[in-house]
């Protein structure tokens, strides 16, 4: 192995190589400004390292053929953090995700992912107070959970496709408010 510099047009490579690849350590930086580095197996990102896109966004952490695997976390410049699990470049596993923009900003989930999306177990805390403890299916609150409002009502129950179900409203002192039933909200 040794170390060398390799212009290509999408950009310069500086770092070693083997077979005529990068293997090893090595550098990329692309002709659009974003730049690699961190270890390479075969030519592509393998191991640990780091990719930083023009614009700010970055990712520190596993890498495998080319993609983000493994633990890492993922930042950009409006606030937006992710922290935890990555499989074939997407959110799976443990992790940590904070809203940097939108309608969501300050939002933060802590919890289980499946391919981008929430899945599992997990805690969505609302930047206004709410909060949401339970089950989680594509994205959606699905299964049983407990949703806290910032006035300390809940409702505690089954969830499902992101609604109430099955369960129980209750208002700050645990006096029953409401039920539901197949969906249905029945006031008390």
């Amino acid at each position: 192995m040794g170390e060398i510099t390799i212009d290509w047009e999408e950009g310069t490579y500086t770092g070693e190589v083997s077979n005529n690849v990068p293997n090893g350590q090595g550098t990329y930086t692309y002709a659009d400004g974003s730049k690699y580095v961190g270890e390479y197996k075969d030519g592509l990102p393998n191991g640990q390292g780091t990719y930083t896109f023009p614009d700010g966004i970055k990712y520190v952490g596993e890498w495998k053929d080319d993609k983000y695997h493994g633990q890492g976390t993922y930042t950009s410049p409006d606030g937006m953090k992710y922290v935890g699990e990555w499989k074939d470049g997407k959110y799976h596993g443990q992790g940590t995700y904070i809203f940097g923009s939108g309608p969501h900003l300050g939002d933060i989930y802590v919890g289980e992912w499946k391919d981008n999306k929430k899945h599992g177990q997990g805690t969505y805390t609302f930047a206004d107070g709410e909060k949401y403890v339970g089950e989680w299916k594509d994205g959606k609150q699905n299964g049983q959970g407990t949703y806290t409002y910032p006035d300390g009502s809940t409702y505690v129950g089954e969830w499902k496709e992101h609604y109430e179900w099955e369960g129980t409203e209750y208002d700050k002192d645990g006096k029953v408010t409401a039920t539901w039933s197949d969906g249905v909200m029945t006031e008390k």
